[in-house]
């Protein structure tokens, strides 16, 4: 195997990179060609119930886009079965849960996860990779409580989440109970993803900007301080991230987090005037990556001019890669931001 790449871990501690790291959310699935081969005969939980397919999957883009991160392939609701929760993934609509949570006695029917017990298909993924196969840091991740409980309270994805803000704000007591309940299952998943050998954790809060700053701070930020309170004692660094929601990227930079991810509503330069300290992860707006390249570049470099301007950058998207999106695209772009920001740095310190 090839020396480690720690460029990426460097840049989430902030330190000196050669140059910025990127990795891909979606990176690993809908556009690549060898996936969709895969796919024609497994499912999405087939794959991630076996640990060599699973793994080949997760590395694939480090070996066609030379990126400097694999994230592990899952969904986010993997873990939801081990507490008993009824969750399928169905294609063309997404996790689909036929007992959703109603009411406080459904929160307290839920069970407490055991990593090893329920989800070692996980963990011996993760080793696999870690001990034989990546030379990057492997990401490991979980969904964050408010994007969790919108699925199991909605009964599957929503556009409006009106079913859970009302739950939220109308039962507080069996509200706090599940983000409770979640808040233990996520520590003892991630604690178990990094024991087995990731090298980072990212946790994704996708649907929480649909919250305003007020009800972020009374039902959210607790739980998110809780876990990732604990979750530093691991020892690794911590991304977050979340959509449509930069309204929210102060209430996370004050969160004891090493990485605050952000969409492309927000730009990096806009972030640092906005107090944000921290490393930044993003942050271009995906559907860019179906236009012309002369665009993609144009953009790419505002985001790599403006990452370089202090230590602490990880170029990605906004959020995930489109099926449309061409393999050679994101190779191509990898290359570029790989080039540049070299070329940048090495002119900022002679």
């Amino acid at each position: 195997m090839t020396k480690f790449n720690d460029t990426l871990l460097r840049a989430a501690r902030g330190e000196q990179v050669e140059h910025t790291p990127v990795w891909f959310m979606r990176q690993a699935g809908r556009s690549q060609p060898e996936y969709r081969k895969i796919k024609e005969k497994y499912s999405l939980e087939q794959i991630t119930h076996e640990p060599e397919l699973c793994a080949y999957v997760t590395r694939l883009p480090v070996d066609n886009y030379n990126v400097d991160a694999a994230i592990l392939y899952k969904d986010i609701v993997t873990p939801l079965v081990g507490i008993g929760v009824d969750v399928k993934i169905k294609n063309g609509v997404g996790p689909v849960i036929s007992n959703p949570i109603r009411t406080v006695q459904d929160v307290a029917n839920l069970g407490d996860l055991s990593p090893e017990d329920d989800v070692p298909f996980v963990l011996d993924t993760i080793k696999l990779l870690t001990t034989e196969q990546l030379n990057v840091p492997l990401i490991g991740f979980a969904g964050a409580p408010f994007t969790l409980a919108s699925y199991m309270i909605e009964g599957g994805p929503s556009k409006s989440y009106n079913k859970t803000k009302a739950f939220m704000v109308s039962e507080p007591q069996a509200w706090f109970a599940l983000m409770d309940k979640l808040a233990d299952m996520i520590i003892v998943y991630i604690k178990a993803q990094v024991k087995a050998g990731a090298k980072a954790i990212q946790v994704f809060d996708s649907w929480v900007g649909a919250l305003n700053v007020a009800d972020y701070r009374i039902f959210i930020k607790p739980v998110m301080t809780r876990i990732f309170t604990e979750l530093r004692e691991t020892g690794v660094p911590l991304i977050t991230f979340g959509v449509g929601a930069s309204h929210l990227a102060k209430e996370w930079h004050d969160l004891p987090v090493d990485v605050v991810g952000i969409d492309w509503r927000l730009s990096i330069e806009e972030a640092r005037a906005k107090g944000l300290t921290k490393p930044l992860m993003g942050n271009l707006d995906p559907s860019y990556l179906v236009g012309s390249w002369d665009e993609i570049e144009k953009r790419a470099k505002i985001i790599v001019e403006q990452g370089v301007a202090q230590p602490g950058h990880i170029f990605n998207l906004g959020h995930g890669v489109f099926p449309e999106v061409e393999p050679e695209t994101l190779k191509r772009l990898t290359s570029f931001v790989h080039d540049y920001s070299k070329e940048l740095i090495a002119a900022k310190s002679n």
